[in-house]
């Protein structure tokens, strides 16, 4: 039998490493972006002189022939699912000199092309020195432009914006930071967590511009970008304008020959789409029924690779459903390490109550949801420490009861040994809040530990 699979991120990669575990049937991993797979998340630190490219290569290049999983660099132009074939059209300006088919048949399909950046029709949008960050095409893109750079502008707020704002500071490159919230990323992080980041943002002298949106690019004349003019009607000179206004999954190449599409591709449980055969994994798939506090697309790293491991099972014969568990994420502003884990929300429901900590400098804290009906806990977020994942997936998947929490916190406290510990604090919080009188029990090697999840 063979396997196709269109993209080789985390999630095809993944796919096929498991489809190898699991069977001998012939894998063609197939690309336009790149010879090799490479971790996407490490783009930023390619560009800040941290690590060469193949440095962000998990495996060597001879790994693939040895596991007999062919690697073709290609663009996939069209799908027939009747006949069951790709058309493929190879890649201009490139050192591969193998020969590719025009055609290929499959017995089983795996979509994982991921994500693309959002545009949003803005004038100039197309110009030269004019991109996002996402593919291995973009970080060469800014790259190019950063030489002799007098000032970038990024536009939107999120994550891909504030990793691109560092890069440019790693390299003193001025920046201006174009974000139309009120406050950064505050549709996501409660807000005394945009705050911090705001305040983070501003100490690396990043020209911060909240309740400011793109309206124009302008044009230098000869198709390339000069400045942008904003909302307030204000004009900015800058030599590169990165779009970093979220991402959408990538998928227009097959949007008119079948598939069930909505925003992504529209994949059961087995990650099956409507087109026998045919399975789509990663940014570009959409959960038509996620499950009960997960979005039904979700550009994230870790569920790109459960996609990938959970698709393969199902090919083999071995039938498994997606189950991302409880939400996680974890990202860095600058200096400022972030870790949520279950249902932390900007703007809190009824039922849901917060327990928040800050330390004096600014620069940490720890938040604790829990429900006010039945003092079950709902999630954590974290800024500037770190709490074991295993310890707060077990609570939340137990849906422990608050104190108990509160009282072997010690517990989830994931910062080397001789850090300050700040969890008597929260239990203070709560103590001062609720009238209670619960206090931290003694902490916390790692025989506690394992011993706390089961596992000694």
């Amino acid at each position: 039998m063979r396997i196709i699979i269109i993209g080789n991120g985390i999630s095809g990669i993944t796919a096929a490493r498991w489809l190898r575990k699991l069977s001998d049937h012939e894998i063609v991993v197939i690309s336009a972006e790149s010879d090799y797979f490479f971790s996407r998340t490490a783009l930023m630190y390619i560009y800040m002189g941290h690590m060469r490219l193949q440095e962000t290569q998990p495996y060597e290049n001879w790994f693939w022939e040895k596991n007999q999983i062919e690697l073709m660099r290609a663009w996939v132009s069209g799908i027939d699912f009747e006949r069951k074939k790709i058309s493929l059209k190879k890649i201009e300006n490139t050192t591969n000199d193998i020969p590719i088919p025009s055609k290929m048949e499959y017995d089983r399909l795996i979509i994982a092309t991921g994500s693309s950046s959002n545009k949003f029709g803005w004038p100039g949008q197309d110009l030269k020195g004019v991109s996002g960050l996402y593919s291995l095409q973009d970080l060469q893109t800014m790259e190019h432009y950063s030489k002799d750079l007098k000032r970038a502008v990024i536009v939107g707020g999120g994550l891909i914006g504030i990793e691109m704002a560092e890069m440019f500071h790693s390299r003193n490159i001025p920046v201006t930071f174009l974000v139309r919230e009120k406050s950064y990323w505050n549709n996501v992080l409660p807000k005394e967590e945009s705050e911090m980041v705001n305040r983070c943002i501003q100490a690396n002298d990043i020209d911060l511009r909240l309740d400011t949106e793109l309206k124009e690019i302008v044009d230098d004349g000869n198709g390339k970008a000069c400045a942008v003019i904003t909302n307030k009607g204000e004009r900015i000179n800058c030599g590169f304008i990165g779009l970093t206004a979220g991402v959408h999954p990538n998928i227009n190449f097959v949007r008119e020959n079948g598939l069930d599409i909505g925003r992504g591709i529209k994949v059961n449980e087995f990650l099956e789409t409507n087109q026998p055969f045919v399975y789509a994994i990663g940014d570009c798939a959409e959960q038509i029924n996620p499950l009960p506090g997960r979005r039904g697309v979700e550009a994230i790293w870790y569920t790109g690779r459960m996609m990938g491991e959970t698709v393969a099972y199902n090919i083999c014969g071995k039938k498994v459903k997606y189950d991302p568990g409880i939400w996680f994420n974890s990202a860095k502003f600058f200096d400022i390490e972030y870790q949520v884990y279950g249902n932390v929300m900007a703007k809190a429901p009824e039922n849901h109550s917060s327990i928040y900590w800050e330390h004096a400098d600014g620069d940490k804290s720890i938040r604790v949801i829990y429900d006010k009906n039945d003092n079950s806990i709902l999630g954590f977020n974290l800024m500037g420490l770190r709490y074991r994942h295993e310890v707060c997936e077990k609570w939340l998947k137990d849906k422990t009861h608050i104190e108990e929490v509160l009282q072997n916190l010690g517990q989830a406290n994931f910062d080397p040994e001789l850090y300050d510990q700040y969890e008597s604090e929260i239990i203070k919080i709560y103590n001062q809040k609720t009238g209670r009188k619960i206090q931290l029990k003694k902490k916390r090697g790692l025989n506690t530990v394992l011993a706390f999840l089961g596992k000694k």
